[in-house]
């Protein structure tokens, strides 16, 4: 009954993998016609049966680019950009899906040891971190063994200073790991879908306004009140905004 019940699953798999392929070539097929709103129907289709890939996003962006949707484009080259950070083609055409946008927001920079931090963190991910620090470990204890069933003194000398700075770096990509799991957690980045929206002060419509933002500017979310996000923009600027202006970045 088991074995049954695996390959029937796996069989349903293969069956919405494939259906899914051949939307995907249609929807390829669309964009390549200049059908930009089948194409989008299609790949939102393909988004709703649970598929997500750089590829889908990022041929999804471009059909919104060419129908200057100014925030869907945006927000799927975002959502390609996070599944492939290195992607040169992406990062050129977020570029330019950004150059239509109304708000100019500088970046906030960041100087000496929180620049440097920053960094060093995001060398590797949460995982590349966490094995690093289990093979610094293993390292360690290989050298500490050494050390102890070494006699010879200069031997035992190298082999205890090895152990301790493989020890000390373990420890260190443990802090590192940590540090950009604790990152990743709490980045939640969003973007601006309204035409324009009103930025408040404070939770409610009788605040005052703070500023406007329009649609395609990407924002961080800070903290939740009811229908209501706390942003902070890349230079800074914090506010209030209401939940409907716009759309997280982080769920699939």
């Amino acid at each position: 009954m088991k074995n049954f019940v695996y390959i029937l699953t796996f069989l349903i798999s293969f069956m919405s993998f494939a259906q899914n392929e051949s939307r995907f070539e249609q929807a390829n097929d669309l964009y390549n016609k200049g059908d930009f709103e089948q194409a989008i129907s299609n790949y939102e289709s393909i988004i709703e049966a649970g598929e997500h890939s750089s590829a889908l996003y990022f041929n999804l962006a471009n059909a919104h680019y060419k129908l200057n949707h100014i925030a869907p484009s945006i927000y799927y080259y975002e959502k390609a950009l996070k599944l492939s950070p290195n992607d040169k083609e992406i990062q050129n055409n977020i570029a330019f899906a950004r150059n239509m946008t109304i708000d100019a927001i500088d970046q906030t920079p960041e100087f000496g040891f929180a620049k440097l931090s920053k960094n060093v963190t995001n060398l590797f991910t949460f995982d590349n971190w966490a094995k690093l620090s289990v093979l610094l470990m293993v390292l360690f204890v290989v050298f500490y063994l050494i050390y102890y069933f070494t006699y010879g003194s200069t031997k035992k000398r190298l082999a205890f200073i090895s152990a301790m700075t493989f020890l000390i770096l373990a420890c260190s990509s443990v802090a590192l790991a940590f540090s950009n799991y604790n990152r990743v957690a709490n980045d939640q980045p969003a973007i601006v879908f309204a035409k324009q929206s009103q930025v408040k002060s404070e939770p409610n419509l009788r605040s005052s306004e703070s500023f406007k933002l329009h649609e395609g500017t990407k924002v961080q979310i800070l903290d939740s009140v009811n229908n209501w996000k706390k942003i902070q923009l890349a230079d800074g600027k914090t506010g209030w905004i209401s939940s409907e202006d716009i759309r997280l970045l982080n769920v699939f």
